[in-house]
């Protein structure tokens, strides 16, 4: 079944790409601007730029440093509660939480950690900690983050591997809606995003993966990680 967000490559654009998230080398031009070229995956939907386009790791980083995000401005602290209120609503007293991506200012730990939840955080740049990428967690967050992947699908693979049977990967990205809505979007203009989810992919690495998922606003989605079978006595 096509998903409704594919929209069709030029009639003379033939060049595909590989998607970064499924792997599938369906993906065709889906928009592009002075600056980047943008493909979408026919498999899974996710909107995308080639990785010859990226900016380099300190480029990136140099973009990273700009953000001022204090876990005590309380402005973030109410953005952040977009995706904090709907998931700790569904966590146990004292469940183990990894904001992954945490950046310069890790506020969403700080937030879950005075609420009572043992917390560690990771960001390549900031936090650079493997030994956290290693232990398994109740709940996993990641906010404003998977836009900047450029392999989200080996991303995604090590988060889901990290959380407990029935654990949450909790997270915040804007999401696709339309081409036209695509064209003059400001998300594309942060050349540091380079993957653009939708509704329609979410659902697609869910199903793929036998994952639950909700999406409690317009930013913010929960994915549920299965419970294994129950066995018989």
């Amino acid at each position: 079944m096509p998903l409704s967000l594919i929209q069709n490559s030029e009639p003379n654009d033939t060049t595909t790409q590989r998607c970064p998230l499924c792997d599938a080398g369906d993906a065709a031009r889906y928009h592009r601007d002075r600056r980047r070229d943008y493909y979408q995956c026919a498999t899974c939907a996710l909107v995308f730029v080639p990785r010859g386009q990226h900016l380099s790791a300190a480029a990136e980083k140099a973009e990273y440093d700009k953000h001022q995000n204090s876990p005590h401005d309380t402005g973030y602290r109410r953005f952040l509660g977009r995706l904090f209120s709907p998931l700790t609503a569904r966590l146990t007293p004292g469940a183990r939480g990894l904001d992954f991506g945490a950046g310069p200012g890790p506020a969403l730990s700080v937030m879950f950690a005075e609420q009572g939840y043992p917390m560690s955080i990771y960001d390549p740049f900031y936090a650079p900690d493997p030994a956290v990428l290693t232990q398994t967690y109740d709940f996993i967050t990641a906010t404003e983050v998977v836009e900047h992947l450029a392999t989200p699908g080996a991303v995604f693979a090590r988060l889901a591997a990290q959380l407990v049977p029935g654990g949450y990967l909790g997270l915040m990205t804007k999401r696709v809606t339309s081409a036209d809505a695509f064209a003059g979007w400001h998300y594309i203009a942060d050349l540091t995003h380079v993957s653009f989810f939708s509704e329609a992919t979410f659902r697609w690495w869910a199903a793929e993966h036998h994952f639950t998922v909700e999406f409690p606003g317009a930013d913010v989605v929960i994915l549920q990680k299965p419970l294994p079978p129950a066995t018989g006595t």
